[in-house]
């Protein structure tokens, strides 16, 4: 299991659940629910992080939690 931050919204454009991973650029994927788009994502990410070892990318650590200042 991985641990990166993973964001879910409601997109009026495409109607439906996004699912974002910020820490890999262009990680994301979509869903009819949250728990859709979370799961979409989760095979994103695999696909994303395979995809960065085999062409010998660097794969950012974790960060977890944004830390968000008012």
């Amino acid at each position: 299991m991985h641990k990166y931050e993973i964001i879910i919204y409601w997109s009026n454009d495409d109607q439906a659940f996004i699912a974002e991973v910020p820490e890999l650029p262009g990680c994301m994927a979509h869903g009819k629910s949250p728990e859709d788009a979370l799961s979409n994502c989760k095979d994103a990410m695999e696909l994303w992080l395979d995809t960065a070892k085999e062409f010998g990318r660097s794969i950012p650590e974790p960060k977890g939690r944004r830390l968000q200042y008012a």
